[in-house]
């Protein structure tokens, strides 16, 4: 029997995910870090990442991060991806050394978005049609195979970074890449080209044990009209059972998770819903980012970090049979710049946000003097906020009050001559 002290390996514990440090601790379980990004970048933008670590540890490659390991003067007994840069290291570490995980031959189909449609494809699940380029100048020719208007998205992305809405062949010729680099800073060499599903759009959270699913909410997001989009983020409201789209919804989201291999654990499932059916947008085996974490945990009976822990450590989670015990409804705004880029003058109506009844955390992105660009992903926001109320009605009047109280004054960039 080993003497050394049991302990969990935590795969990126950044952003939301360093919850799992705590939660760790406080079920007596050492901490080792693992993370993917280089040193210097993780203290640039993150300085405390390592505060809490028993050990941290640096490697992009399953290999390298075992030899790390072998010399850290604990017992591993769960590998838990903490955030989505994470979760492919993350399988591949646990099934290298036969602890719990998900589904390791899927690992990549659940993080690069042209395996995640392959794989889709060959499960009989309904996607939207697709083309695969390594080139952008391949985009055009997809578009015109697949239809207009179509979506252009990074293979291994995130927070909409990078996603472009194409909607007729003139933008296909004229298509361009903005982001070189993807939300974790990887070099961008491939892009999906697919077809754009326009209907409802929701977020589903779930949680797995032993191949067994339970969806716990379900969040939609809420445009302001009708037009095609390519960033999702405006109003964010969670959903009711009630919902007429909740059932199939939920069914379909169910055969995903058991399609890519997810046994156990958080999940997060983007779909889009339409009289055609459910469509898949992503699946990511890992917690939900944003507010869904930090409003379970203080309105509800779920405790998401240990929870998570335990599906690891191969145990059946309370969340997974007791009531949710919901104390509230959620929701979350995203105020874009929409007016051009320009210099940040003024954030009118910041501090009636901040003291609004029913906000419950405000996200500040930019300061006076900044240089704000406009909003296209999770990156440009200048000001976001999570809300909580009674029911859903009180939840989108609260996010229709901040929008009304929040003005952003922006100097226009000068033309360039």
């Amino acid at each position: 029997m080993s003497n050394r002290k049991p302990a969990v390996l935590l795969v990126d514990p950044v952003s939301t995910g360093a919850g799992h440090k705590p939660a760790a601790r406080d079920m007596g379980l050492g901490i080792v870090s693992l993370f993917t990004g280089e040193p210097g970048d993780l203290g640039r933008t993150w300085p405390d990442h390592t505060k809490g670590d028993d050990a941290s540890l640096y490697a992009t490659e399953a290999g390298e991060a075992l030899a790390a390991l072998a010399g850290v003067d604990h017992e591993i007994r769960a590998v838990v991806p903490c955030s989505e840069s994470g979760v492919h290291l993350a399988s591949v570490i646990a099934h290298e050394l036969g602890l719990p995980g998900n589904d390791v031959e899927l690992a990549r189909a659940r993080h690069d978005k042209a395996l995640m449609r392959d794989h889709a494809a060959k499960s009989g699940l309904r996607i939207p049609a697709y083309r695969l380029v390594r080139d952008p100048s391949e985009v055009a020719a997809a578009a015109d195979a697949i239809g207009y208007p179509v979506i252009v998205k990074q293979c291994q992305g995130a927070g909409s970074i990078g996603a472009t809405l194409v909607p007729d062949a003139a933008s296909a010729a004229a298509f361009q890449v903005v982001d070189e680099r993807n939300f974790f800073g990887w070099t961008v060499d491939a892009w999906l080209v697919e077809e754009y599903i326009r209907g409802r759009e929701f977020a589903v959270n779930a949680f797995s044990s032993d191949g067994d699913h339970r969806v716990i909410d379900m969040w939609e997001y809420r445009r302001p009209d009708d037009r095609d989009y390519d960033f999702p983020l405006w109003d964010n409201v969670q959903a009711v059972p009630e919902d007429p789209d909740w059932a199939r919804i939920e069914e379909y989201v169910v055969q995903v998770l058991t399609a890519f291999g997810v046994r156990r654990g958080p999940s997060h499932t983007e779909v889009k819903v339409n009289r055609d059916g459910v469509f898949l947008m992503e699946v990511a085996a890992r917690l939900p980012g944003g507010p869904a974490t930090d409003q379970w945990a203080e309105f509800t009976d779920i405790r998401p970090f240990h929870d998570t822990i335990e599906c690891y450590l191969g145990r059946r989670p309370a969340v997974m049979d007791q009531p949710v015990n919901s104390r509230a409804m959620f929701g979350a705004i995203a105020i874009h710049n929409e007016a051009g880029p320009g210099t940040l003058v003024a954030m009118h109506g910041l501090e009636q946000v901040r003291n609004h009844p029913g906000v419950d955390k405000v996200l500040v992105g930019y300061a006076p003097g900044d240089h704000v660009p406009l909003t296209r992903d999770i990156m440009s926001i200048p000001l976001g906020a999570w809300v909580s109320g009674p029911d859903q009605e009180s939840v989108v009047r609260v996010l229709a009050e901040i929008r009304s109280m929040v003005e952003l004054e922006i100097t226009p960039d000068q033309p360039t001559v």
